[in-house]
């Protein structure tokens, strides 16, 4: 579960995307990837925007993991062949 604005760092991070790389491949704004990243504590934004960025993170191999609690519970299921 997308819960707490570090998860989209750090899932991000482990797939090594960009920002911008995000943004693109959730259909949102490079602003609102930005704006998320820098929030500390749980996500504030719409509903439909964190979902597009869990679904664009989960095609990438990033899982949500654990309760929805303070901390980063993420984890990258497999490296994917090309």
């Amino acid at each position: 579960m997308l819960v707490w604005a570090r998860q989209i760092k750090a899932g991000r991070s482990l797939i090594g995307w960009e920002q911008y790389q995000l943004a693109v491949k959730a259909g949102v704004g490079i602003a609102t990837i930005r704006r998320l990243e820098r929030m500390s504590g749980p996500i504030n934004a719409q509903f439909e925007t964190i979902e597009k960025i869990r679904r664009a993170l989960e095609s990438a191999g990033i899982e949500f993991i654990g309760e929805p609690k303070p901390g980063v519970c993420v984890r990258l299921e497999s490296v994917r062949g090309p």
